[in-house]
């Protein structure tokens, strides 16, 4: 029988649930179990792909096309597993289910309730990755704050699985904070106390506390909060801040938050294995060497819109020994030459990752202009590989209106285009992703990163490189480095006579691990560490 354990949060949101149920997945994974990890959450959206990033965070794509949440970022890069559509539950797809059921006439006329009909459709996809993947443990992250009025179906349904599943089979995880008044020099347990009384009143007692906290909790406030929460001393975890993600599941197993799942679902408790985890983290937290990257976007005030990217360039300091310093400059201020000559002076190599719209694309072209002219490693995501092409037509072939019909739908030079196919009006769900192929030219920097002579990675774009150009773009210099097989459609340029200039119409940001960084970010922060020189 497979076990269920649920993570809520209290008392306010941004806890850093995602990381704490990604770091749960790492440390019972490390005990050999099989874990999958999955997001539930309270929003109405079908899914975050048409959502602003600066509300949501950026959106994460699983291999089979899944726009998702970005904590699944956070399991996937924990746990090395390989998600899907099924991992990221939103209210909007559970009632557009329902209501498709009774349209089609499945309820026999009968009245549509959130209780049973709500909840059943929750509970059915809680239990789907029990039989989609055979896991020994399925961790479920629901998101939002108990008390919010959008999450009590969720909370209904997690509640009620206890009882079809058995309570041996279930355990329940409740991430509050714990206040520091400093003034007062005291840890104040009463909003804890009050956010469990208000999930108790929802028919769920918690198993284990993780308490979120600035300063260490002492025994007596352990304790306190055990009796007036009806929990095991033992469950009542502390979460003490760290000094990066990395550090938390090592934090967490220290406190003893495995042995306590481990009890609550009746698990042999095994001693965890993440040595090879732990010898990463000293790499990262001791570098022998700092760089400096320009990371140039249009969503910088919201640095959770670049999440991933982040945490792989991370992962390229990692497998290079490096601080990664990221200097987060936004696209619109670069509104001249001089001003971007300025502005990227002293850094070692710049990334521009992925983004939709005309705002501050002219920003972008300069820094990749600045890039080619100053031999300054660059990194072109999606997007940021666009650019790459739109700058080199712009001012190696002299076609000075060159762009994306994105952007200018009249330019006479659309090196980046639609695809015949995508000439639609509905926004979401319609771009082209998941993973797909790519064929690596040989001798290319592509070739020298990834070692394959086929490469998969993931894509969120809609338009793409214009074959149309292609051969007078390669005539002039710029080298196609890889080619979907499929469809013939360029997926990777380099720009030749440089240090590291290159640009990838995926997104490897997605398939990016501390421990094993992706290829193009090891290299990339391999060549900004080599110019810095």
């Amino acid at each position: 029988m497979a076990k269920y354990v649920f993570i809520t949060g209290g008392v306010v949101s941004g806890l850093g649930k995602g990381i704490a149920a990604a770091s749960l997945g790492l440390i019972l994974k490390s005990r050999g179990l099989k874990v999958v990890n999955q997001k539930f959450d309270p929003y109405l959206n079908i899914d975050p792909g048409t959502m602003n990033p600066f509300q949501h965070g950026e959106v994460f794509v699983t291999d089979d096309g899944a726009e998702t949440d970005l904590d699944l970022g956070h399991y996937e890069r924990f746990t090395d597993a390989v998600l899907s559509q099924s991992n990221n539950t939103t209210s909007g797809r559970v009632y557009l289910a329902v209501l498709n059921d009774e349209r089609e006439g499945k309820f026999h006329g009968g009245t549509v309730q959130v209780i049973p009909n709500i909840t059943d459709e929750i509970k059915r996809r809680m239990l789907l990755s029990t039989k989609e993947t055979g896991a020994d443990v399925i961790i479920t992250e629901i998101g939002g704050t108990v008390g919010d009025i959008e999450s009590l179906p969720f909370i209904e349904a997690i509640r009620q699985i206890k009882y079809e599943v058995g309570e041996e089979n279930c355990c329940y995880i409740h991430l509050t904070l714990i206040p520091f008044i400093g003034k007062e020099m005291e840890l104040k347990t009463k909003p804890t106390q009050h956010s469990v009384k208000e999930l108790q009143a929802l028919g769920i007692q918690p198993n284990v506390l993780m308490l979120r906290t600035e300063v260490p909790i002492d025994p007596a406030t352990r304790e306190r909060l055990a009796q007036f929460c009806n929990v095991d001393p033992e469950s009542v975890i502390q979460n003490l801040n760290a000094k990066s993600i990395y550090e938390v599941p090592l934090n967490l197993e220290r406190e003893g938050m495995g042995d306590a799942v481990c009890k609550a679902l009746g698990l042999e408790p095994v001693k965890s294995q993440l040595d090879e985890w732990a010898a990463m983290v000293h790499v990262f937290e001791n570098p022998k060497k700092h760089v400096k990257i320009a990371l140039v976007g249009k969503y910088i005030e919201l640095h959770d819109a670049y999440l991933s990217v982040v945490e792989s360039l991370t992962h390229g300091g990692i497998a290079n020994e490096a601080e990664v310093i990221i200097d987060w400059i936004d696209s619109e201020t670069l509104d001249s030459d001089e001003t971007t000559a300025e502005r990227l002076k002293d850094v070692d190599g710049i990334i521009v990752p992925g983004g939709f719209g005309s705002r501050g694309i002219e920003g972008m072209i300069r820094a990749a202009r600045y890039a080619r002219t100053n031999k300054v490693p660059y990194f072109g995501i999606c997007l940021g590989m666009q650019i790459l092409v739109i700058e080199y037509a712009r001012d190696v072939l002299g076609w000075k209106d060159a762009h994306s019909t994105e952007i200018d739908a009249e330019t006479t030079h659309p090196v980046i285009d639609l695809m015949p196919d995508q000439n639609g009006k509905i926004l979401g769900g319609t771009l082209r992703l998941g993973k797909f192929q790519c064929t690596v030219k040989p001798g290319t920097l592509t070739e020298k990163a990834y070692g394959e002579p086929l490469i998969w990675e993931r894509h969120r774009h809609r338009y793409e490189f214009n074959n149309v150009y292609r051969k007078e773009l390669e005539d002039a210099g710029l080298i196609i480095a890889g080619v979907n097989p499929e469809r013939d459609l360029v997926e990777i340029v380099e720009v030749p006579n440089h240090p590291w200039m290159l640009g990838g119409q995926f997104h490897p940001e997605f398939k990016s691990r501390p421990n094993k960084a992706g290829p193009l970010f090891r290299d990339f922060i391999k060549a900004s560490c080599e110019a810095k020189k």
